[in-house]
């Protein structure tokens, strides 16, 4: 497993300041405008070939979607880099950490990256309740005005580099990047459609990156020790370190960094201090926050921490927000809360998400107090087809996958929830 010299995140419990001083002590802004010399083709094809993926949950491929950019800027439209810390997933706690503990990496980071795709300006999209580390993270940008680390000629490499932080409202669709974009503009939160893509047409029609925060965070790390030392942590296609936040009936709730295919279990064990009651006590868990369908405890036995076991397994890393359920949890009223939450998060801009988030909600609170008729599970999933797949964005999907995972590992504790007695009756159901 991973060892300490590996660790990309040397202040995640904040045992030390998120000063400048302090982060240079630890290594970071060390030979960045050496990094930055070497040229943006070099930093993009070192970021592809270290097969770093998007931390945010989407798990798409950094160097790919950089190399997407125009490789320069045509007069009147420039580019832009947006970072997205609207950390709004339930379960997920990882930025929030890393831009209270460790706001330097990430303004190293999103300098590097700016540089590789031809942006002066980077928006950071903050949660709007994250308040104290938004006044952490001003003080680092501050910090790094100061002494000549961003503004013109940013840490001695000839880039010019302008950075804002801009507070979102507290709406969970403004995670969706083109949804942030719409937000950043002064629009409501609601996703665009796709095709245009945002890097060539996204913040005021320019061309626009738009990366997580972890994703950038750990880029100097990775450029100063090299991709083949990146790549060499985890499987093919699910490369390096990552940040692990374990959460529910645990004994020790935790962020960790480990090397991705890390096994869940070892996860759990090691560093969260193991189940509430001991291994045998697990029912269920969530492995990528609320939006990824639960495990049984029999794939937690045995399953990786990467994108491509979890999608074999019909569940997903997503941001790696780990949820332990024990026995003790009603599995069905914990679907439903999950369900209350995206049904309150709909942005409403597609019918069946705005429509079938309400009716999974309803039926999942019907089936839970035991008023509904066994017929209705079916129509359950029925719903959950009519959401997945006929949504402008991947948050309307990600509303009908728990429910899904519900099904698919507890149909029977649903069954046993339902009246016998009670006859189907169409006019009942919602």
């Amino acid at each position: 497993m991973l060892q300490d010299k590996d660790r990309i995140f040397k202040n995640l419990y904040g045992d030390d300041s998120f000063d400048l001083a302090s982060a240079i002590r630890r290594g970071d802004w060390d030979g960045t405008k050496t990094i930055i010399s070497k040229g943006k083709d070099w930093i993009i094809n070192e970021i592809k070939k270290s097969e770093l993926r998007g931390r945010g949950g989407a798990g798409f491929p950094t160097g790919v979607k950089w190399s997407f950019a125009p490789k320069e800027p045509k007069e009147g439209r420039p580019h832009y880099l947006i970072i997205n810390a609207d950390e709004s997933e339930p379960g997920t706690c990882k930025d929030r950490d890393i831009i209270r503990y460790e706001p330097q990496k990430l303004i190293e980071g999103s300098l590097i990256a700016s540089y590789a795709v031809s942006a002066h300006v980077c928006y950071i999209y903050i949660r709007g309740e994250y308040v104290n580390e938004g006044k952490v993270l001003q003080q680092a940008i501050n910090q790094a005005y100061e002494n000549g680390y961003l503004g013109k000629n940013a840490a001695g490499s000839g880039w010019d580099l302008d950075m804002y932080i801009h507070f979102g409202a507290g709406a969970y669709i403004c995670g969706e990047e083109t949804a942030l974009l719409e937000s950043l503009e002064g629009n409501k939160g609601q996703p665009r459609l796709k095709p245009p893509f945002p890097a060539l047409i996204g913040l005021y029609g320019c061309p626009t990156i738009v990366n997580n925060v972890e994703t950038i965070a750990v880029v100097p790390t990775i450029l100063r020790k090299g991709s083949e030392w990146f790549a060499s942590f985890g499987k093919p296609k699910n490369r390096g370190t990552k940040i692990f936040c374990i959460s529910g009936n645990v004994n020790n709730p935790c962020n960790v960094e480990e090397e991705m295919s890390v096994p869940l279990k070892y996860l759990i064990e090691k560093h969260a201090g193991g189940v509430v009651g001991g291994w045998e006590n697990l029912q269920a868990v969530i492995p990528g926050g609320s939006s990824m369908p639960l495990l049984p405890k029999s794939t937690c036995e045995t399953i990786l921490m990467d994108f491509d076991s979890l999608i074999e397994a019909k569940s997903g890393l997503g941001t790696a927000g780990i949820v332990v359920i024990d026995k003790s949890q009603d599995i069905v009223k914990c679907i439903a809360r999950i369900a209350r939450f995206y049904k309150h998060e709909s942005c409403g801009q597609c019918t069946p998400c705005r429509e079938g988030s309400g009716w999974m909600w309803r039926m999942l609170e019907r089936i839970g107090r035991g008023e509904a008729d066994i017929a209705e599970i079916d129509m359950l999933m029925d719903v959950t087809k009519q959401i997945e797949g006929h949504t402008i964005c991947a948050f309307g999907e990600g509303s009908s996958w728990p429910v899904q995972g519900l099904l698919r590992h507890f149909r029977k504790e649903m069954e046993d929830k339902c009246d016998p007695d009670k006859y189907y009756q169409r006019e009942n159901v919602i």
